[in-house]
């Protein structure tokens, strides 16, 4: 059964290459649209082709500036507001998930009020990969997509052939995925256990599980300042690790990050395009390996927009 509702796919200028990867796999033409920024740094985006009655989907991953977020926004409520009869925003990378509930008094539940701004705006859907909390798809009254990495990372992890694998997640959190990796690798689990001072700040972090002798890939998320994951690989590597690799979904790479990632016990850093890398030539990135996620999420807008069932595109 095919919609009779016409498929359009536009961009916000965050996700531009993602866009244009993501269109070229569907073999459609990135629909064209504009944005008019006026001199006090105020912007107006704008559609250069009809989206009446059509299915449209906006690409725009949401990390900070918050000008990513608003962008969005803007695009899905110029979206309604020329008819298109659904607006489907597609965000690689969801901002604000690390605020996905009260972890001390007196602070935004960040995650939720973005899920109730999509809805706002006008979003009939959200599609996303990796959210931070599993639990943040209840924040959203309207169906949520919700894609995995390991579609990529695990074929390619596999293809590495390596020998003595184990997985290790870098804190607590991140057992459930670690176990799933694991899982589908047959190889044993690491557990890292950090204590953290105070946010973006890593206390002291050890390691359960056996280390010795293992080629460990740490198996997370996010790559934020990476503070964490650096201090786990060198830890690990003290512990007796034959050798260290990190696989994060979202490559957010802040302040010191890439220079951390070049000094640290890392062989091989495997992240997704979801966010785009620095294009400063100052940043070594000689240990990053992106894989790309254009071809997944081109599978699963085809399969929405067709009406047809996305549940066979995961590895569980």
């Amino acid at each position: 059964m095919h919609n009779e509702h016409k498929i359009k796919l536009f961009s916000c200028r965050a996700s531009k290459d993602f866009a244009l990867k993501v269109a070229k796999a569907m073999n459609i033409e990135l629909g064209a649209s504009d944005v008019l920024t006026f001199s006090d740094g105020e912007f107006q985006p704008s559609f250069n082709e009809s989206v009446r009655g059509a299915t449209v989907f906006i690409v725009q991953s949401t990390f900070p500036p918050v000008e990513n977020l608003f962008e969005l926004l803007l695009m899905i409520d110029a979206a309604k507001r020329a008819s298109a009869h659904t607006v489907i925003a597609v965000m690689p990378y969801f901002g604000w998930a690390r605020q996905d509930r009260k972890d001390r008094p007196r602070v935004s539940i960040g995650a939720k009020l973005v899920a109730n701004i999509l809805h706002a705006a006008g979003c009939d859907r959200v599609m996303t990969c990796d959210l931070h909390a599993d639990q943040i798809q209840g924040f959203f009254d309207f169906p949520v997509d919700h894609i995995y990495a390991s579609s990529v990372f695990l074929p390619y992890l596999k293809n590495l052939n390596i020998e003595n694998l184990a997985i290790a997640a870098p804190d607590m959190g991140g057992a459930k995925r670690a176990n799933a990796y694991a899982r589908y690798l047959q190889c044993p689990v690491i557990i890292c256990h950090k204590s953290r001072e105070r946010a973006n700040v890593v206390g002291s972090i050890t390691a359960i599980g056996d280390v010795e002798g293992k080629n460990v890939i740490i198996v997370d998320d996010m790559i934020d300042t990476a503070g964490t994951l650096t201090k786990a690989a060198n830890v690990l590597k003290d512990m007796g690790a034959k050798s260290v690799r990190a696989c994060a979904t979202h490559a957010v790479f802040s302040g010191p990050a890439y220079e951390r990632i070049a000094e640290s016990a890392l062989e091989e850093v495997i992240v997704s395009d979801t966010i785009p890398l620095s294009t400063d030539p100052a940043k070594d990135k000689s240990k990053i390996t992106v894989l790309t996620m254009t071809d997944t999420f081109a599978d699963i807008i085809e399969k929405v927009y067709n009406y047809e069932p996305i549940s066979s595109s995961f590895i569980n």
